[in-house]
């Protein structure tokens, strides 16, 4: 299995308004394109797919951007990829009456559990782990 760019940008993007969420500004698209090295453009264009999903919300005008909608702590990994790219793992296999019923069910089972590990990280996680590490001392 491979996660596309799109994947990574947009954990990106959430991780960047994870890490303000305390805050009560929006974060502009241009501000988290530059800390993140996403392009502008197709950021946008994720930032609307995560808003669809509720995920993140707009603010318009001069102090406009993007919040997140929920807690980071209610925001996993899994829900990034099922909004950018619908189920985590597919295959046409699981649908197909051609596809022997026991090779059917492993695909089903290995579904189930890629989701399941998805959704086992928060942004909430990774915000404190990233925490954690400005918290290093160095001797």
């Amino acid at each position: 299995m491979k996660l596309s760019v799109k994947s990574d940008y947009a954990a990106r993007a959430v991780l960047g308004l994870a890490r303000r969420a305390h805050r009560a500004a929006p974060v502009s698209v241009d501000t988290l394109a530059e800390e993140y090295g996403i392009p502008p453009n197709y950021l946008v264009q994720i930032l609307i797919e995560l808003k669809a999903q509720n995920i993140v919300r707009s603010h318009r005008g001069k102090d406009g951007g993007y919040q997140l909608a929920r807690p980071p702590a209610e925001i996993s990994i899994g829900d990034i990829i099922r909004s950018v790219h619908g189920q985590g793992f597919d295959t046409p296999a699981i649908h197909d009456p051609q596809c022997p019923p026991e090779l059917r069910r492993a695909w089903r089972q290995l579904q189930t559990v890629i989701d399941q590990s998805f959704d086992t990280v928060n942004f909430q996680q990774l915000v404190d782990a990233g925490s954690d590490k400005d918290r290093m001392y160095y001797i």
